[in-house]
């Protein structure tokens, strides 16, 4: 019996207070033997528990636990019991595949985990999910489910994930259709592969789920300077952008006649390179998929003009503000810069310049905030932050690792504002923390 080490208890936490320690062995919760930590996360969430675990000295403990639905055990999960299941396929678009070498090791993992699709919000291919694993996601009725789709058209995907399993994918969705297990996909374009034509089928194909899938997001094929040895595939520019955007907005326009909701979205950069007007937030039917850059700027947009209204009578009463530059994106520059020249017209007193980072260390076309580097910051705005005499400058924090001050190329917040030398603080991504920023208001 597969037994996982605890390898830390949070204090005050339940198990803290019936004295489990670090080194003890959790062995099933109900019954069920705790295969990794989506078991621990479903089986503890029930009231009443009863845990068996086995002791640094061998002696096995039954505990009966009655406890609040939404309250933690308060275990600390080994690196065992965590470990990241990894990507089968060979994606002709990986992103991954096209980092350069000597960055920090974590980034080049190819993650293909169900149960990073229900812990994190990750997107799956499916092609290494096994029987039981399925069965799994069923029984514990994890959703929704985040998965790549690409294509409906077997042979297409096989070739697009360069894996001949990878064409069942109507196969996966209509056993979770048939069990009720709630989706949401996602489709990375290629232009020459999976769009135009093949874009309207596959579309067509994933109506056919609504609303068991609940939304579906189109995404452009991300494409670096480091493609050496990679297949050759191209990007899309604005007439092709302005073409995809067509084939989404007719089905959306479809399913909300029809259903109400949109279905499909077409993410952020579909817009900006399209030079299309970014939608009202009503269009996306409550922003299913914003992590997934799909509605990120109408989102900012509305609580940027919600938080100007609300702040500029009293900060149109200042006098003087601090003086502040904000990095941002090629793909975003326009965008942002419209909004802090609308802030300017109603407070003239701001002081801010908005700098858009070319991105040189991916090439042109990553031109998205998201994948900014330290060192493209340093290198283009040394010199125009001492001749702009700035005292701070915000950095969107969707540039930075998750939970942490680290940009992609390892660059801390820290670092940067030592080699500028001003302030350099990270940013949440929504308008009214900007506003708050530029008005000095925290």
């Amino acid at each position: 019996m597969k037994k996982f080490i605890i390898e830390g208890v949070l204090e005050n936490s339940i198990l803290d207070q019936m004295e489990i320690v670090p080194g003890d062995k959790l062995i099933s919760i109900n019954g069920t033997t705790i295969i990794d930590v989506l078991d621990y996360r479903y089986l503890m969430a029930d009231e009443e528990l009863l845990l068996e675990i086995e002791k640094l000295d061998g002696e096995i403990w039954e505990l009966e636990i009655e406890k609040d639905l939404d309250e933690d055990l308060g275990v600390l999960f080994s690196e065992e019991m965590i470990q990241t299941k990894t990507c089968k396929n060979n994606c002709i678009f990986c992103f991954i595949d096209q980092l350069p070498k000597g960055m920090r090791e974590s980034l080049y993992v190819k993650d293909d985990d169900e149960r990073l699709s229900f812990l994190t919000g990750n997107y799956i291919t499916m092609t290494n999910l096994s029987t039981a694993e399925m069965e799994r996601i069923i029984r514990y009725r994890i959703m929704p489910m985040n998965l790549s789709i690409h294509t409906t058209n077997p042979a297409l995907r096989c070739e697009m994930l360069n894996n001949r399993f990878a064409g069942n994918v109507l196969d996966y969705l209509e056993a979770f259709k048939t069990n009720n297990i709630q989706m949401n996909g996602q489709i990375v374009l290629v232009p020459g592969y999976n769009d135009g034509e093949e874009l309207v089928k596959t579309l067509e194909d994933l109506k056919g789920f609504y609303p068991t899938i609940q939304s579906v997001s189109v995404v452009p094929v991300g494409i670096s300077r480091h493609r050496q040895g990679l297949q050759k595939i191209e990007g899309f520019d604005q007439a092709s952008s302005q073409r995809t955007l067509k084939i989404i907005e007719k089905v959306h326009n479809e399913m909300e006649e029809i259903y109400g909701e949109g279905f499909v979205y077409a993410s952020d950069e579909f817009f900006l390179k399209a030079k299309a007007l970014i939608p009202e937030p009503s269009y996306y039917d409550g922003f299913p998929q914003i992590e997934n850059g799909v509605g990120t700027l109408a989102d900012f947009k509305d609580s940027f003009n919600t938080a100007l209204e609300k702040y500029y009578k009293a900060a149109s009463k200042k006098t003087s503000f601090p003086k502040i530059g904000i990095v941002t994106g090629m793909a975003a520059y326009e965008f942002i810069l419209k909004l802090i020249e609308k802030t300017k017209k109603r407070i003239p007193a701001i002081d801010v310049i908005v700098y858009p980072i070319e991105n040189d260390f991916f090439g042109e076309e990553i031109s998205i905030s998201g994948l900014i580097t330290g060192h493209d910051i340093i290198e283009q705005l040394k010199t125009k932050i001492k001749e702009s005499s700035r005292e701070s400058l915000l950095i969107p924090e969707n540039a930075l690792r998750s939970g942490t001050k680290l940009l992609l190329d390892d660059w801390t917040l820290e670092t940067l504002s030592n080699a500028l030398n001003l302030k350099v603080i990270g940013v949440p991504v929504n308008g009214e923390s900007l506003i708050l920023k530029i008005i000095s208001e925290e």
